[in-house]
């Protein structure tokens, strides 16, 4: 049986954010009290996926290696490359094809964050759908579809085709960027043509296996949180959103650290070797509720 294996793609140069990116990786900036890219991570590992390639760009990438390493002090694998220009999402495929060999793929966009009920109920049912060969992306219905990638349905309420930030539309449904291929997504990336700005549209892949027959969307309810980091005022709107989920609650969301010892890759010992890199902060502080130190 064919492995899932993540790609974190974090690339780009965080234009809608500058001067916050002039020095630094939008995926790098904080959600409350941590990087941004915690958040997608946490995805995949909820996911079950443990074999993760992040692609950035040439200068940012030592920034994540200083961040993660190679994963193994979090029991999980880690590797990097690197994309010279944002050549759109589907490039990331074409990039990654000697990390994902003949497995299937993960791809989370390092700026979105979910979080709802059943969350991981919704990510088994996208990674059992590889196994059948079909893929998976995610909807949600949202109020101003027309800045993303909107799914029209046809008479039997099955997705008919995705537009691009269309102009008019009837549908609210918008793909996030979370999307599970099986392997020939490779393949059919390399067979895209780039779009009038130049990029491999995720989109036109995602109306590739539409065609076949081969996709199947997994709608997010309207309590379900899905956001989009990459303005001023959604970076905040983030941050406040778990500092009140966590206050409210008294866990820690993306806390990448617990979710690794729950998940068993790593040892009592291990996790406390991890919080002394982060023992005088709060963050330490809530690891060490969970090993009662």
């Amino acid at each position: 049986m064919k492995k899932t294996k993540g790609i974190i793609l974090a690339g780009g140069f965080g234009s809608r954010l500058f001067p916050l990116t002039f020095g630094t990786s939008k995926q790098l900036l904080p959600v409350y009290d941590k990087p941004m890219i915690y958040y997608p991570l946490s995805t995949l590992l909820y996911a079950g996926v443990k074999d993760i390639l992040i692609i950035s760009t040439p200068k940012d990438l030592p920034r994540f290696r200083d961040l993660f390493d190679d994963g193994s002090h979090l029991g999980i694998n880690i590797s990097y490359k690197e994309q010279n220009n944002p050549n759109g999402i589907a490039e990331a495929f074409l990039i990654a094809e000697n990390f994902i060999k003949n497995d299937n793929i993960c791809l989370i966009l390092g700026d979105n964050i979910f979080h709802g009920k059943n969350f991981e109920k919704l990510l088994y049912k996208a990674t059992k759908n590889l196994e059948k060969n079909y893929c998976s992306i995610f909807g949600k219905n949202i109020d101003n579809p027309s800045d993303f990638g909107v799914v029209e349905f046809d008479d039997n309420n099955y997705p008919e085709k995705i537009v691009e930030k269309p102009k008019f539309t009837n549908s609210k449904t918008v793909v996030t960027g979370l999307y599970f291929y099986t392997n020939d997504a490779i393949n059919e990336a390399k067979k895209l043509q780039p779009s009038k700005r130049g990029e491999l549209e995720i989109t036109d892949l995602n109306n590739v296996f539409i065609k076949k027959k081969h996709l199947e969307l997994i709608e997010l309810g309207s309590d379900f949180s899905w956001l989009d980091t990459g303005t001023y005022d959604s970076l905040i709107r983030a941050s406040k959103y778990f500092q009140n989920l966590e206050y409210n609650t008294g866990k820690k969301y993306a806390c990448i650290e617990e979710i690794v010892f729950d998940l068993g890759y790593i040892s009592k010992f291990q996790l406390e070797k991890n919080i002394e890199m982060v023992s005088s902060s709060s963050y330490g502080d809530y690891l060490r509720t969970i090993v009662k130190i």
